[in-house]
């Protein structure tokens, strides 16, 4: 993976999953927002964290892109 084929491959997973919680909290679509809660007892501690479903959609856009990307460099080279 050279640094063009990286910039696109994390432009790709930033703008996704940054686009998708805006429009989650915009909208206010809960599986689109992410929400977190850090609670501490004397039993322990507990942690939730909202919804992870932006972030793995970001990464199967990322990984088209680069795979796109790849294949339309290819192609102009050869």
């Amino acid at each position: 993976m050279n640094a063009k084929s990286f910039v696109v491959t994390f432009f790709s997973l930033v703008a996704t999953t940054g686009v998708l919680y805006f429009i989650g909290h915009w909208f206010t679509i809960p599986s689109l927002m992410f929400h977190h809660e850090f609670t501490t007892s004397q039993n322990g501690f507990m942690m939730t964290t909202g919804s992870l479903l932006p972030l793995i959609v970001g990464l199967v856009v990322s990984f088209f892109a680069e795979k796109l990307y790849v294949r339309r460099t290819r192609q102009k080279l050869g």
